[in-house]
């Protein structure tokens, strides 16, 4: 990986994905702002270092001789435009690990400009997609005919102050869904459902998560809602965010969180030995009444997003040093379109679980009928 530029290495889960891609036996230059920390960083790891912001106007040229740029400083919405023009200009792939909704649907619509350019646009290699995404593909495998899609996620241990920041961007802004292939704005935790993440059926709202965006470029399914499991209580709650939308907006209120943020937030330096795992459930149904429904269990997050985006990082440098026709398409792509359902299950500690497969004459079969139920996990 000594092509590769790790963009905002220095946060709290870039240092982590730099740290990966060394273990592996990588060389990646880090690179930030932040002078101070980039050298930091660089000396500890043994591996170059560069600082420059991302306003700079000689910014294309600092890409080139890097074969991909993986970004790592969020918010993401106000990292991403500036990197992808650099990119464009200097024919470097670009890889991020963004859960943002905004982001997705800003790359999905330049997919033809990257095309033309050369280059593929990568975003979501982390947590926020990568189980969500290759679920989503796994489950239309199991059903093509599927046009509805729901996801469910849970997951317990702390936020990175990254993360964090991110969440104060979009508190009040409301949620948002697919339906019949187009975004919709809805209220936050419009709606709620039941869901077994594998104890017993939990109360879960639905999120603005970005599989709205990269779950129909993924499976082509255009309705799609996603949800997180949280307490019968949590709706009225975030409803009374969504009504104080107007006092969030304003900068010095927003100000006064990041700052909050910063002084208490803090994620774990080694993510082997972070609390917490996640579970990712989903179905998919025809307008038949076929469904097909599956869960996927992960690691902590922060371990699962150090090794997928180094993972991801390295296929993507891997197939563009090959001298026939590469496997990761130019243009926008999802963790699933570029490595297929199965790339989540390559990650250390995952297991998906169908749960309930279409049978030949509708309905279905499933874990608790005549029974289709397989477990499969990475060795």
């Amino acid at each position: 990986m000594d092509s590769l530029l790790i963009y905002g290495a220095y946060g709290d889960t870039g240092r982590l994905i730099a740290r990966e891609a060394v273990a592996r036996g990588g060389s990646p230059t880090v690179a930030g702002r932040d002078r101070r920390a980039v050298a930091r960083l660089a000396d500890n790891l043994g591996v170059d270092g560069r600082a420059f912001d991302l306003a700079d106007d000689s910014l294309a040229a600092r890409l080139e001789g890097f074969d991909a740029v993986l970004n790592c400083a969020g918010p993401f919405v106000e990292t991403v435009d500036p990197l992808i023009e650099a990119c464009l200009a200097s024919g470097t792939d670009y890889l991020d690990i963004t859960g943002e909704v905004a982001v997705f649907e800003r790359l999905r619509q330049r997919d033809a400009t990257a095309r033309e350019a050369g280059i593929a646009m990568l975003p979501g290699v982390g947590f926020d997609v990568v189980p969500s995404d290759c679920l989503a593909a796994f489950l239309h495998a199991q059903l093509p005919s599927a046009d509805e899609l729901a996801l469910g996620i849970k997951g317990t241990g702390s936020l990175s102050r990254g993360t964090a920041r991110t969440i104060v961007e979009q508190l009040g802004d409301g949620g948002i869904v697919r339906r019949n292939g187009r975004l919709v704005k809805v209220p936050t935790a419009f709606r709620s459902r039941e869901i077994d993440f594998g104890d017993e059926p939990e109360h879960a709202v639905t999120i603005p998560w970005g599989d709205v965006v990269t779950a129909a470029h993924t499976t082509g399914i255009e309705t799609i809602e996603v949800y997180a499991a949280a307490p019968p209580w949590a709706d009225r709650v975030l409803s009374a965010v969504d009504s104080l939308g107007w006092l969030l907006e304003r900068p010095v209120v927003e100000r006064g969180l990041k700052r909050l943020v910063d002084a208490r937030v803090d994620g774990p330096e080694n993510p082997e030995s972070a609390d917490g795992r996640a579970v990712v459930w989903g179905e998919v149904t025809d307008d038949a009444g076929r469904r097909a429904r599956a869960r996927l269990r992960t690691p902590n997050p922060y371990a699962l997003t150090a090794e997928s985006a180094v993972l991801a990082a390295q296929r993507v440098l891997e197939d563009r040093g090959r001298t026939d026709s590469g496997s990761v398409p130019n243009g926008f792509q999802t963790p699933a379109s570029a490595f297929g359902p199965d790339f989540a299950l390559e990650l250390t500690g995952t297991e998906r679980e169908l749960l309930a497969a279409p049978a030949e004459s509708g309905g279905e079969s499933g874990a608790d009928g005549s029974a289709q139920s397989a477990l499969e996990s990475d060795d």
